[in-house]
């Protein structure tokens, strides 16, 4: 199938129609004519009454009529009142937002007067090659010739204070033999309204999952802060986060668990590979979706317990908590071995 788009054809309606008497669905008729399914559904949507099955004549004549049927004119069409408005504004050195701003005060009540300012971006940069696109584009602030997508724009939530970057992170973390080392995020629930913390051990894979009172900076705190009591003070080295808003306080989670926190760059899930690996494995038991404000610590715990207790390829076919065991165990008898001997005092 080409990437450019086809309206169905007459045979192909009659296809349709033949197969959907037979109770067949949009994926297998979308097979047989070599469409996506979403094109089929659409189709069976529009034109299939309540009751009655669907017509491909009925079909085929109202997408003629649709195809003759006269385009609404665009709200900005060249030489209109609100168009001169809106290139008053620009020659002014307004921005659409303000220029979008102003007409919604001067007309609240009128929506043929007011416009939005993605309207107005959208019209600038699909006008014609001319002149007029020239000057008009000339008189936005940044002045470019094409619209610039936004996911390469500056980030507009702000910054977390004092970050440490990941690239100053101890060249050792990388190679994963030295235990110690986590990686963080955070498991959203429905409308981002809960959240479950995860913390993955990059040597051994173990997972931790924490419960959070909500997704702020202060329940993160908190519950972090639980999670890692639980974790012997050797084997708290580094946490490397993303960029998460919930991470604003963590100076004072460094400070409560010596845990020195590094950031990853926005938009690198990589550098945090193995928690994002694990978050999926983690979707099995918290599915997206539904609240997760449901789940106690017990009961994620549990869950944590059946993701430690999986055999892992990566450690020939032992589990993370046994080689987490194990990392426990050694850092115990170095422990015994560097504290010296009590001395017997002489009667």
């Amino acid at each position: 199938m080409g990437s450019t788009y086809q309206h169905l054809s007459p045979e192909e309606r009659a296809v349709i129609f033949l197969m959907r008497a037979e109770g067949k669905g949009p994926r297998a008729i979308g097979r047989v004519l070599r469409r996506n399914p979403g094109t089929i559904s659409r189709e069976l949507k529009r034109n299939t009454l309540a009751g009655k099955p669907y017509d491909a004549r009925k079909a085929g004549l109202r997408a003629h009529r649709l195809r003759r049927k006269r385009r609404r004119t665009p709200k900005l069409a060249p030489q209109s009142a609100l168009f001169e408005l809106v290139t008053a504004g620009l020659e002014l050195a307004w921005s659409p937002a303000q220029i979008a701003g102003l007409l919604k005060v001067f007309h609240p009540h009128d929506r043929t007067r007011t416009v939005s300012h993605e309207t107005i971006y959208t019209t600038l940069y699909a006008m014609p090659l001319g002149q007029l696109r020239t000057d008009l584009l000339a008189c936005l602030r940044q002045g470019h010739k094409a619209r610039r997508p936004r996911s390469q724009g500056q980030d507009r939530r702000g910054q977390i204070p004092d970050m440490v970057s990941i690239h100053v992170r101890p060249p050792d973390v990388e190679d994963r033999l030295v235990p110690g080392h986590w990686e963080g995020d955070l498991i959203k629930g429905a409308g981002n309204r809960s959240a479950v913390g995860t913390l993955v051990e990059r040597s051994s894979r173990l997972v931790l999952l924490v419960k959070l009172d909500a997704s702020t900076a202060e329940a993160a705190l908190e519950g972090f802060s639980r999670a890692f009591e639980r974790i012997p003070r050797g084997l708290r080295q580094t946490l490397t986060y993303d960029q998460g808003k919930e991470m604003s306080c963590h100076k004072a989670l460094g400070e409560r668990t010596g845990l020195k926190i590094y950031f990853a760059d926005p938009h690198s899930p990589w550098q945090r590979g193995s928690n994002e690996n694990t978050n999926g494995l983690i979707r099995q038991f918290l599915p997206k979706g539904i609240d997760l404000s449901q789940y106690s610590q017990e009961q994620l715990d549990a869950y944590g317990w059946m993701l430690n207790t999986r055999p892992r390829k990566v450690h020939g076919f032992k589990c993370p908590l046994e080689v987490y065991a194990s990392y426990v165990k050694s850092l115990a008898e170095l422990e015994s071995q560097a504290t010296p001997p009590p001395v017997a005092l002489a009667p």
